[in-house]
């Protein structure tokens, strides 16, 4: 009676615990193999600076700002993935000393330091964070609110930026799910390589 179901228990592990897990890494490994390993992002010397499904932390304003993080201990952290689980009208969120006015603040203080008025209004992806805490895009609204403020503090013509931007803007996938987006690390990246920064002390 026990030896049936011991045969059943070792065949099936191997089965579903080692053969299928096998097949399906190798068939991936084959077919999408950028996907299959992270979608990471390398520089041109080939160090992974980060993936395209993670967000990264940007607060210098010469560059694009992504959305907020509400992942602890630090920001887009992979490993705690979650969103903030405040409601929309919780005083931490939308109070006067609130998430979403401080960050309103944090933008325009930028502005103002880079010379630039903006007369749009702050796009919401740019004040809240997602239900990930991790997602990696913003709206095309959102990158389009700090054009003038990159182009200035970098000195270039916001033209040119408003052109990466477009250049950098996604449609939805397969033409019809999601909304179009940026991505912000690979946006901030082909800056850096058209448009680089002055080394420090120049």
């Amino acid at each position: 009676v026990i030896m049936p179901a011991v045969v059943a228990m070792i065949f099936f592990t191997i089965v579903t615990g080692l053969l299928y897990p096998m097949a399906i890494t190798g068939i991936a490994q084959v077919i999408f193999p950028y996907q299959a390993n992270g979608s990471l992002i390398t520089d041109a010397d080939g160090n992974v600076i980060g993936s395209e499904l993670i967000g990264q932390q940007f607060s210098d304003p010469v560059y694009f700002w992504g959305r907020l993080s509400a992942t602890g201990p630090y920001a887009y952290n992979a490993a705690a993935s979650s969103g903030s689980n405040l409601g929309p009208n919780n005083p931490a969120l939308i109070g006067a000393d609130g998430i979403i006015q401080a960050r309103i603040t944090q933008l325009e203080e930028a502005n103002a330091a880079a010379g630039v008025t903006v007369e749009m209004q702050i796009p919401v992806d740019l004040v809240t964070a997602s239900g990930s805490g991790l997602d990696p895009h913003i709206s095309p609204a959102a990158a389009q609110y700090q054009v003038a403020r990159v182009a200035a503090l970098r000195g270039i013509d916001p033209v040119a930026v408003q052109a990466l931007v477009d250049q950098y803007t996604e449609g939805r996938t397969l033409g019809i799910l999601g909304e179009p987006r940026v991505n912000v690390l690979r946006l901030n990246l082909a800056l850096d390589e058209q448009y680089p920064l002055p080394a420090s002390g120049d």
